[in-house]
């Protein structure tokens, strides 16, 4: 098995594709384990590199692994931190139903887990829960989206992976306000599972059945990006694009003219707030706050794009 080991400031992180042997670490604090989707989504990459950051800054190593929205992958590194006795883990999960058993296995163990971005269906079973206030942030996008489409138009969803809470919530968050607005008609509506390759191909068939489209809103942007890719491709960049998430690569094409709009959530401070609060409770057993936490979402166009800078407006 190849493993890839990579330094943090003040400790070492071990990115893994699979399943972690035993490792040895440096005498400190202890190992704090974080484990998210795959960072070839920028988003999940600033939590994990957030985290690790905090860990560090607070004198804790950081075992950074990878799940890919596979839960039993998601299981199997839970068995590996836990067989490591590492201090604490913090999740962005693989699915909120599937995911419970695996966080209940780790407090069974002793292991407090700390959840970001994606909540479970269980409370008492993980510490805390802090995630983002996706209904809110979706109001955001979805009034911004209205407003660029002049109240009328054909419009399309992409809607995320059908596993994931958020990708629910964030789609009664849009129609919530869009639904308020007789001339606003939506035409299309598909899962794109958060990915850009199949945003674009959804896209593409989106456009060939409805060539009058006017807006796509989107459950992400990394589908926002797959989304724009293909109507560059058809001519189309009349076509107004809102995605969710506050990513570089949306701020960059918001900034050129191209995508119009994004809702951060703050994926590096969530993270290291995650990590600030295991702390607390590894040091004196509570965290002083309650379990579930909502952070509010920003709206993010052409007036503060250049201000964002990985998932934090900066200045």
């Amino acid at each position: 098995m190849n493993l890839n080991r990579r330094h943090v400031v003040g400790g070492l992180a071990a990115v893994v594709a699979g399943i972690l042997p035993t490792l040895s670490f440096a005498q400190g604090k202890g190992v704090i384990a974080i484990i998210t989707p795959s960072h070839d989504n920028p988003f999940f990459k600033a939590e994990a590199d957030g985290a690790a950051a905090k860990a560090a800054e607070l004198g804790y190593e950081a075992m950074v692994l990878v799940h890919d929205d596979d839960a039993n992958k998601q299981s199997q590194l839970f068995d590996t931190v836990i067989a490591a006795g590492v201090k604490a883990i913090i999740l962005d999960n693989a699915g909120a139903d599937a995911s419970v058993a695996a966080v209940q296995k780790a407090k069974d163990a002793g292991i407090p887990s700390f959840l970001i971005d994606r909540e479970i269906t269980a409370t008492g079973v993980a510490v805390s829960q802090i995630v983002s206030n996706n209904y809110q942030g979706a109001q955001l996008g979805a009034e911004e989206f209205v407003k660029l489409m002049g109240e009328a138009g054909e419009y399309a969803e992409l809607i995320g992976k059908e596993s994931d809470t958020n990708a629910g919530i964030r789609s009664k968050g849009y129609h919530d306000v869009i639904d308020q607005y007789p001339d606003m008609k939506m035409v299309a509506a598909q899962t794109a599972n958060w990915s850009q390759t199949e945003a674009y191909t959804v896209m593409e068939s989106m456009l060939q059945a409805n060539p009058g489209i006017k807006g796509v809103i989107s459950g992400n942007d990394t589908m926002a990006m797959g989304a724009w890719a293909a109507l560059e491709a058809a001519g189309r960049t009349d076509v107004i694009v809102v995605g969710f998430d506050g990513s570089n690569d949306v701020r960059d094409s918001i900034l050129k003219g191209g995508i119009k709009a994004t809702v951060l959530q703050p994926a590096y401070a969530q993270a290291q707030m995650a990590v600030a609060q295991a702390d607390a409770f590894i040091t004196s057993g509570s965290t002083g706050v309650e379990e579930k936490q909502l952070m509010d979402c920003v709206l993010i166009n052409a007036d503060n794009a250049a201000q964002l800078e990985t998932f934090a407006l900066k200045g």
